[in-house]
């Protein structure tokens, strides 16, 4: 009979210690869950980034820049290779410089001239020439 009181009062222990510990587990607070949604990455004009869109000012539409025509930066005897996009619309072409926060939107009068805003050029000869003032800042096909 002792034994048996005995294992009672010892089993009464352990299932009391159990509750208590389970009691303090459940009332730790928990971070609430961020939800990820797929596709959320929108700009203000609604282009998705991870999808490769960039909004064209000159298209006024969400663009893949790098379907564009793509300019290499001239060989400066630098050991890295930075690629900007132009897209062309007319008489008038949209830069997508790695440089520039913002498009450039450059303009040109007939065919045979070269687009241009301010010191910015972009010249047709052997593919593409970006040109800012004197310097020859990108060539491309």
């Amino acid at each position: 009979m002792k034994k048996m009181f005995l294992f009672l009062i010892m089993a009464s222990a352990i299932s009391c210690a159990k509750k208590v510990s389970q009691e303090n587990v459940n009332t730790t607070p928990k971070e609430p869950k961020k939800e990820t949604i797929v596709g959320g990455d929108s700009d203000s004009h609604g282009c998705k980034a991870s999808a490769g869109y960039t909004w064209s000012t000159l298209k006024k539409e969400c663009v893949r820049i790098f379907e564009g025509t793509k300019l290499s930066h001239s060989d400066d005897g630098k050991k890295y290779t930075t690629v900007s996009y132009v897209i062309f619309d007319g008489n008038k072409a949209e830069l997508f410089l790695d440089t520039q926060k913002e498009s450039i939107i450059l303009e040109r009068k007939s065919e045979d001239e070269p687009w241009v805003n301010g010191d910015w050029q972009l010249i047709p000869w052997r593919g593409y020439v970006l040109k800012k003032g004197k310097d020859i800042l990108y060539t491309g096909q």
